[in-house]
């Protein structure tokens, strides 16, 4: 009871420590983010949320200072993400495990850059038509899903020519050994492909970020199949070059941990 009366006390000194201390030049930019990303707070928590968002806006102002001097070759901008904390956002965004050992071996094939001279220093398969638009995990910790669903709607758009958006909610609810909003990694993601035949699309199979439910797995509206994957050998830049270019986009895993990454805007 003690322990308990001691960490309201501290929220509550820190509230009042945080209240004192935010900037009133910024309170119609606050009241015009929290309506345009639909926010709404607890009156105790608001100072909280309140200086966080400071905090984040400082230092993407402070960023953006030094870019515009040459210092850095890329700009932040505020975003949906302000009010939280660093610990809250990787708790949120650090979602991609590493059980590559449940994978079944015999599935996973190494593929392994070559000497071709003719692969192309870039290429870009969204001018192409063959990457979906972004789609927003929420606060689940799908990313793998997000990830694997990339891939294969970019092979199938290159043998068909048909761009459809897949159901990551499929791989959350039916991909048993990964973790669902805990975390997972994409070679689970395709194994459940290939296991069940297929995977349906987005708009039969529409993403609600929870999971827990059981798989509804439609197989006579499965829209593309997946016989295996490959993996890039670790640190091999040229090999991921040459995948991209020759089999199409491929899925990996990012590490967005740091607070920039958070807010990148161009």
């Amino acid at each position: 009871m003690l322990s308990i009366s001691v960490a309201a006390l501290i929220w509550l000194v820190s509230l009042r420590t945080l209240s004192t201390a935010l900037d009133p030049t910024v309170e119609g930019t606050w009241r015009d983010w929290k309506a345009t990303h639909g926010k709404e707070y607890a009156q105790e928590e608001e100072s909280f949320r309140r200086a966080m968002w400071e905090k984040n806006l400082q230092m993407i102002q402070d960023h953006n200072k030094q870019a515009d001097l040459g210092k850095y070759t890329y700009w932040l901008g505020m975003n949906h993400f302000g009010d939280l904390t660093n610990e809250e956002l990787d708790k949120r965004l650090h979602c991609l495990l590493s059980d590559v050992d449940k994978v079944t071996k015999g599935n996973r094939i190494t593929f392994k850059s070559s000497d071709d001279p003719d692969i192309p220093d870039q290429i870009d398969w969204r001018t192409k038509g063959g990457v979906t638009e972004v789609k927003d995990q929420g606060s689940c910790g799908s990313c793998w899903s997000f990830s694997a669903t990339g891939a294969l709607e970019g092979m199938h758009f290159k043998k068909t020519g048909k761009l459809v958006s897949l159901s990551e909610q499929n791989l959350l609810d039916c991909s048993k050994e990964n973790y669902g909003c805990d975390g997972g990694i994409m070679e689970l993601a395709f194994e459940t492909v290939r296991k069940q035949g297929g995977i349906n699309s987005e708009k039969s199979y529409p993403y609600d970020g929870t999971d827990g439910e059981s798989c509804r797995y439609e197989p006579e509206e499965s829209i593309t199949r997946c016989n295996s994957f490959g993996q890039i050998m670790e640190n091999d830049e040229k090999g991921l070059q040459e995948a991209v270019a020759k089999i199409g986009p491929v899925s990996v895993g990012v590490d967005a941990r740091s607070s920039k990454f958070h807010f990148y805007k161009s």
